[in-house]
């Protein structure tokens, strides 16, 4: 078994935050030491909490339209990775919105699995927990003024909004969004997969 075989294994068979998850462990994430991109979120929701799918849902559909993938170009795990700030369900907050990521689980995992990822070219930070933990400077700064840096990132990394619906005021508010920079995102995309 390879590093990279046997971390994913270890992490779908973690049980570490076990007695804080309302629906129970079960652990999503797709890698493999042949992914381009690798797209590093917040947490499951329900359903893929059931599916077992990484953003098998609205927020995913929404994802892949900013990207410009299809769904079977998305879970081509030989050329994309995705991994959350938590491999599971964290449970519902009293406002009925997804709580935050077990702050347990990225310090524990991501420091293994990621330097088993050398073919990755292009990494998404999509939502607050991803920035705060990867982007330098996070805290002190909005969404809207994260994102909205796209062109002062390194070429490697993109910073996204979370795709949920719950953003869809922030997305009518900030045009721009679309306009300049969805299609920028796309190109390093495709040069990301397609180039050798």
């Amino acid at each position: 078994m390879t590093d990279l075989a046997q971390t994913l294994a270890d992490i779908r068979a973690c049980r570490h935050c076990a007695a804080h998850l309302p629906l129970g462990p079960r652990p999503v994430i797709r890698a493999s030491a042949t992914a381009r991109l690798l797209i590093v979120s917040q947490a499951p929701g329900t359903r893929v909490h059931e599916t077992g799918l990484s953003f098998n849902d609205r927020s995913g559909d929404r994802l892949r339209a900013w990207l410009g993938l299809d769904r079977d170009a998305f879970y081509d795990e030989g050329r994309i990775a995705i991994m959350g700030m938590g491999f599971c369900y964290p449970g519902v907050d009293r406002h009925g919105g997804d709580l935050p990521p077990r702050p347990e689980c990225a310090p524990l995992w991501h420091p293994r699995l990621l330097p088993l990822l050398p073919a990755v070219r292009l990494t998404l930070l999509i939502g607050l927990h991803a920035h705060r933990r990867y982007l330098p400077g996070a805290g002190s700064r909005s969404v809207t003024e994260r994102v909205a840096a796209w062109r002062d990132q390194p070429p490697d990394r993109f910073v996204l909004p979370h795709p949920s619906w719950r953003n869809t005021g922030w997305l009518k508010r900030n045009p721009w969004f679309d306009d300049e920079l969805v299609p920028v995102l796309r190109a390093r995309v495709r040069a990301a997969l397609d180039n050798p």
